[in-house]
């Protein structure tokens, strides 16, 4: 029988995969004890030792979506992650950035621009969903379609 991973290796382990937030890092190892303070000793040796860090995660995380979302579905979701507001701003994208992903996620998703106002609600309900808030929905959906993408 194999013996029982400790829980610092149990860490290690989830880390080596993938960046993870610290809330969800507790989360995963509540698992495997019930012992909160044991927990939160690894935690903050991991945090001190740089191993973790939640700005890493946020910075990762929205490096990756902020292609594809606005900062108010970005901010959610880490919120929803356990990473505090203070640690994401610094990695959110601009009004600029959020003006150009969202553009570009309109022309990809809908080819042509639309005069219909029922597909104009469509395509502002589209961009609300991924996150993007409602000035940046309209300017989004008044720009230029002739314009050629960056």
């Amino acid at each position: 029988m194999k013996p029982q991973k400790s829980l610092r290796a149990r860490a290690m382990d989830i880390l080596s995969r993938q960046e993870i937030s610290r809330a969800e890092l507790k989360r995963k190892l509540l698992r495997y004890s019930e012992d909160e303070e044991e927990i939160d000793r690894v935690l903050a040796e991991f945090a001190e030792r740089n191993w973790q860090s939640d700005q890493r995660f946020a910075e990762s995380y929205i490096h990756s979506k902020s292609k594809q979302h606005g900062r108010l579905r970005l901010k959610h979701a880490l919120n929803a992650k356990g990473v505090s507001e203070e640690d994401a701003r610094a990695f959110l994208p601009d009004r600029r950035q959020e003006l150009q992903t969202a553009i570009s996620v309109l022309r990809k998703k809908f080819k042509h621009p639309d005069k219909d106002p029922k597909e104009i609600q469509k395509q502002m309900r589209f961009l609300a969903y991924r996150g993007f808030d409602m000035d940046t929905i309209h300017t989004a959906i008044k720009s230029d379609w002739a314009e050629t993408e960056e």
